[in-house]
């Protein structure tokens, strides 16, 4: 065994300071993220900055990570291989240090630094592919894992509302929102891991507090295919009822495209594959709505399957999707979702939020409506996509309130009468709720005359 490299890096992270810290940080999670390029970026969420020492190992190859006066958080999770990373474990070098072994499918040149989020930090390393190219990515260790060549699995972001400070609303026996969120957010997690098509990222897994902003930018780091907020809604009517599926209003779209064109920061991120620093402010304001324009038609399509679910497991509070200007759910690439799961200020309704049993029949019915939208309409590449096409090259569309069948032929980009006919319609009449066949782009029914 020989050291292919040595990154030693000794850093008071952003502190300028010379001395150790003198109460130790705790490794909290990380966040393996794979990019189009083949590198992978390591996140590792720390409770405070600390030193560190990075250096890589050959036969076979290995990155290690020495954090210095530092230990695991209880419940620490090591994340699933993906990228180069095929493994990680952990270790105890001495008494007071941690050790974090990143196993890995190709040798790798590290890249670090330590950005501070209030009194914590995260540790960001880039794992860029060595000589000859990007790294090859990690090799599947089980079929669940990945099953056939190139099928991934869809990453669903799960962020469970409010944490640490903020403990959301509060039922009449003291039941706590954020506590409820995060039970339910574990067991819906559990369920989509269960999936052999889907994979869960918890954006808050703990009793934390994270910044709304933050929420929707860890699941846009984790390349999450679809974003779902959980909470537990209030009123001053302890006898309102029944869960609520809500997608971002349009006047919540068009302040976030704003913020982001404003922000420098945020222009020179990525929309659509296309640097938007790079362009003409014009073009990037056209990219960044085409981009919106996408990502809510996702949303709404999926947030009615999700609510169509959740009508077998009890009472809805609205018979249709709700929008409105929530910051957790602007991501502009993102599709993204918030489910209030029932009102904790009704009695009945907090001890059933309270119940294990309820919150799995629950996440069940968000788990089949998030199934059955991507079983039809999975983006390329994935698993689920692998096994589509039972519906005859098509998709379903879930008819919403004030939807006309011009209006769904004219979002999914297809030909009036192509739906008519798939669907056997003897006029353009259609039915909130109704759900419908929508022949895909080249498919046997796509080239009907109007």
């Amino acid at each position: 065994m020989r050291r292919k490299g040595i990154l030693a890096i000794g850093i008071c992270a952003l502190l300028g300071l010379a001395a150790p810290f003198a109460q130790a940080a705790q490794l909290r999670g990380v966040t393996l993220v794979e990019a189009e390029d083949g590198s992978t970026r390591a996140v590792l969420d720390l409770s405070k900055p600390a030193d560190y020492k990075l250096f890589t190992l050959a036969n076979p190859d290995r990155l290690v990570l020495d954090l210095s006066g530092s230990s695991l958080a209880g419940g620490f999770r090591a994340p699933s291989p993906n990228g180069v990373v095929s493994g990680l474990r952990t270790g105890k070098p001495s008494e007071n240090d941690l050790r974090v072994v990143f196993d890995l499918a190709a040798g790798v040149q590290p890249r670090s630094r330590i950005e501070r989020e209030g009194d914590s930090a995260r540790l960001v390393v880039e794992l860029i592919g060595g000589k000859g190219g990007s790294a090859k990515a990690a090799p599947a260790r089980t079929i669940e894992d990945v099953i056939g060549r190139g099928e991934r699995k869809l990453i669903i972001a799960i962020d469970a509302g409010h944490g640490g400070k903020d403990p959301g609303a509060i039922g009449p026996t003291r039941k706590f929102e954020k506590d409820i969120t995060l039970a339910m957010a574990r067991e819906l997690a559990a369920q989509i891991d269960a999936d052999p098509g889907m994979q869960a990222f918890l954006v808050r897994d703990r009793d934390v507090f994270i910044p709304l902003h933050e929420r929707y930018q860890r699941a846009r780091e984790a390349q999450a295919d679809l974003f779902i907020s959980i909470h537990a809604d209030a009123a001053h009517n302890k006898a309102a009822a029944g869960a609520s599926v809500y997608v971002l209003s349009l006047r919540g779209a068009s302040s976030e495209a704003a913020r982001w064109l404003a922000d420098q920061e945020n222009a020179a991120d990525l929309v659509g594959g296309v640097e938007l620093d790079a362009r003409d402010k014009n073009l990037a304001a056209v990219l960044l709505d085409l981009s919106q324009n996408a990502t809510m038609r996702v949303s709404d399509d999926v947030a009615g399957e999700v609510l169509a679910a959740l009508k077998g497991v009890g009472k809805t509070h609205k018979h249709q999707i709700e929008r409105a200007n929530f910051v957790v759910l602007r991501s502009p690439d993102v599709p993204s979702m918030l489910v209030e799961t029932g009102f904790i200020t009704n009695p009945g309704e907090e001890a059933r939020l309270s119940d294990p049993a309820y919150r799995k029949r629950m996440a069940g019915a968000i788990v089949t409506g998030v199934r059955n939208y991507f079983s039809v309409q999975a983006p390329p590449g994935t698993w689920y996509a692998a096994r589509q096409g039972t519906l005859g090259g098509s998709r379903q569309h879930l008819v919403s309130r004030g939807e006309t069948l011009t209006l769904i032929a004219q979002r999914h980009g297809v030909p009036v009468n192509s739906i008519r006919a798939a669907n056997k319609l003897k006029d353009d009449t259609v039915r909130v709720g109704e759900r419908l066949t929508i022949p895909l782009a080249g498919g046997a029914m796509a080239g009907l005359p109007e």
